[in-house]
C-alpha cells in the first residue's frame, strides 16, 4: 500500500507530517528523516484495530483484503 504524506516545516522549527488519506494522522520530527520514520509508525497504529476492539453482530464476518 502506498499513502501521500505531506511534510511542512513547523513553526517551531520542527518537521511536521501528515497523511491526508487518515484523519488526524499527524506527527512530527526534529528531521526530516525522524519525520518520516514517525509517521511510517503512526500510520502503522493508525491502521490497526485489535481485533478484541471490534464488534461483529451475529450475522456479520470479519475479514481482511490487501490493497
Amino acid at each position: 500500500m502506498k499513502l501521500k504524506v505531506i511534510l511542512e516545516q513547523g513553526e517551531d522549527g520542527y518537521i511536521v507530517a501528515h497523511c491526508p488519506a487518515l484523519k488526524s494522522c499527524w506527527t512530527q520530527g526534529k528531521t526530516r528523516e525522524e519525520a518520516l520514520a514517525n509517521i511510517r509508525e503512526a500510520i502503522e497504529l493508525y491502521l490497526d484495530v485489535p481485533e478484541a476492539d471490534i464488534e461483529l453482530a451475529q450475522e456479520s464476518e470479519l475479514v481482511e483484503v490487501t490493497i
